[in-house]
């Protein structure tokens, strides 16, 4: 008997560090694949997904910009290769059988539609996956900002925020054996603590609209359909 999601449309957001895997730097193939084929899992339950991807493994902003070069330009160039990883993961999607659109805020027409949340709701109705890329448009957000501003538009019922730990914790595990794991957060105790869970923008803007975050492990294979499904894994963030 085929598993009962617990959410009917889900915003997914992924960082570009997790598409360049073990390489450090770009795409790589085997991780792509991975992912999509996970996407198409879920989607064979009859979820929507909307999906936001960062630009990590291909360019940071913040990072020029801390080297000297103008933050708006840095920025920019980010959101760039959002639109790149999006491109990937579409053609992935694609290749596992999903149909999907890319969306992008600024606008290239000749590669992605350009964003409107009524188009993009009506991919979503139609079991179309549809890639939300170059972030918010305007540069100072990060994607994070961009997965809540999108997730909020679309009606989604949570952000599932796929990392490379299992969760969020109160000091580095990579660093600390004893550091310790959450299961639930409030919003307010990621902003006085300043929780790596998403940035300050991002976590109030989830807080003012009570949208939960879901913050899991993309690693382990199977994970995003556990999720959906109800699985107690991963550290939940979401009102009092």
């Amino acid at each position: 008997m085929a598993r009962q999601p617990q959410f009917k449309r889900i915003l997914l957001k992924l960082s570009g560090e997790a598409l360049a895997g073990k390489l450090g730097y770009g795409i790589d193939p085997d991780i792509i694949r991975a992912i999509a084929i996970e996407i198409r899992g879920v989607v064979d339950l009859g979820v929507q997904i909307a999906i936001v991807i960062g630009g990590g493994n291909i360019f940071r902003g913040v990072a020029a910009s801390s080297m000297g070069m103008d933050r708006a330009s840095a920025d920019y160039m980010g959101m760039l290769a959002t639109v790149m990883n999006s491109l990937a993961l579409q053609d992935a999607l694609e290749k596992a059988g999903v149909i999907t659109r890319v969306q992008s805020a600024i606008e290239m027409q000749e590669i992605a539609e350009p964003y409107i949340r009524r188009r993009a709701v009506r991919h979503l109705e139609k079991g179309r996956v549809v890639i939300f890329g170059a972030g918010t448009g305007n540069p100072f957000f990060t994607t994070d900002t961009a997965a809540s501003l999108r997730a909020i538009e679309i009606g989604a019922e949570i952000i599932l925020k796929a990392t490379k730990v299992d969760g969020v914790y109160d000091s580095d595990p990579a660093k600390n054996k004893d550091a310790v794991k959450y299961q639930q957060l409030t919003y307010l105790d990621v902003l006085k603590q300043g929780l790596q869970v998403m940035d300050s923008t991002a976590t109030s803007l989830c807080m003012d609209n009570d949208l939960p975050i879901l913050v899991f492990d993309l690693t382990t294979s199977g994970n995003i359909e556990r999720v959906v499904c109800g699985d107690q894994i991963g550290t939940i963030v979401k009102g009092e």
